[in-house]
């Protein structure tokens, strides 16, 4: 996302440059500012869909367009940071400095979760300016979700649909779904994101897709070949039913998704997005990094603008104490074309970390 920590403040003002080195800006007062020319984007015209660089599609239009579920600025990610990551509620924290500092926002819309109104999220969408995209869990199922075991009317439940296998390591409230279970799917697709998306968010964020990777033998979520082409399927049956609202995997980065294909479908044509976590932190994963440069070689590119490939990097705190280790990930992930938010540990995440404050 940028050369270093996501700003430098000087006399006052904070200077921020992004991954690519190709803009910046500008702006007065505390904490990172977005790159130049942000102000009042018009939607896009047509969804083109992902392809090669200088072969997606295009179109221009002015204003919001009209979607499912409501008002929506269209597919693809207009600038590519700075992004935020963050799953605690509005509650205390200041969201005209949010809307102002980041420019791509994950946070958790579940309207029983009660994190943020939709007044709330329309002022984070700031007239459109930013995207607002939502946590949604497709690979596993949270105990304390009230879908877990209360079948939502005309769905089944994560339990009544049978489709839950292992529980999830290190995470006693939560078991992995086989996504080849067409009720699951039912369930994702038709109840869970559709609450989402009359939240007023401009789309989703998909975790624990990485599912498809496990592999029949794994203890930690099993997943055969059908499990595995299951979880393809959900992704292209959720861009059907939302066709110009944003879709953003989280890890999941393999061969399994690069290359597969649904519906006679590329399958990552589907996407607007790519996320990978500790790419660079807590020793690196080098596997992880071969495959993130696998997808940025493909030069994918969604209504005009590169497909969003980020990375999401823990040091354990928000802190002055850790803004250098910050800094370093930073710089890791810039050198790659990644655009990377740096927070403090998965778990956690409760409120942004705005490192310029420090």
């Amino acid at each position: 996302m940028r050369a270093s920590f996501p700003a430098f403040a000087i006399a006052g003002s904070v200077i921020v440059l992004s991954a690519c080195g190709s803009s910046s800006s500008t702006s007065s007062g505390g904490g990172e500012a977005g790159s130049a020319g942000h102000g009042g984007n018009g939607g896009n015209g047509g969804n083109g869909g992902t392809g090669a660089t200088g072969g997606g599609g295009s179109g221009s239009g002015a204003g919001d367009t009209t979607g499912t579920g409501g008002a929506t600025m269209g597919r693809g990610f207009p600038d590519d940071g700075p992004w935020v990551s963050f799953y605690g509620p509005a509650d205390g924290l200041d969201l005209g400095k949010l809307a102002s500092t980041f420019r791509i926002l994950n946070i958790d819309a579940d309207p029983e979760g009660a994190n943020f109104t939709k007044a709330q999220l329309a002022q984070l969408r700031d007239g459109g300016k930013n995207r607002v995209i939502s946590y949604m869990n497709v690979g596993s199922c949270e105990n304390y979700r009230s879908y877990w075991d209360v079948p939502p009317e005309g769905h089944a439940s994560c339990v009544s649909s049978g489709a839950l296998t292992t529980e999830y390591d290190g995470y006693p409230d939560e078991k992995w779904a086989d996504l080849s279970n067409v009720k699951y799917r039912d369930l994702i697709v038709n109840y869970v994101a559709p609450r989402l998306i009359e939240q007023g968010v401009d789309g989703f964020f998909l975790d624990n897709l990485e599912v498809v990777e496990h592999g029949a033998g794994s203890t930690n979520g099993p997943c055969d070949a059908t499990c595995a082409q299951g979880g393809l399927d959900l992704v292209w049956e959720l861009r059907q039913k939302f066709p110009d609202k944003l879709i953003v995997m989280q890890n999941a980065t393999s061969d399994v998704t690069r290359l597969g294909t649904t519906h006679g479908e590329e399958f990552p044509s589907l996407l607007d997005g790519i996320s990978h976590e500790e790419v660079y932190s807590n020793g690196g994963d080098e596997q992880s990094r071969s495959e993130m440069l696998a997808w940025k070689s493909m030069g994918l590119t969604v209504s005009g603008s590169p497909l969003w490939i980020a990375c999401e990097e823990y040091v354990g705190e928000c802190s002055a104490a850790a803004k250098s280790d910050a800094s370093a990930l930073y710089a890791l992930a810039a050198t790659d074309g990644l655009s990377a938010y740096v927070t403090d540990e998965s778990a956690s995440q409760q409120g942004p970390c705005y490192w310029a404050d420090f």
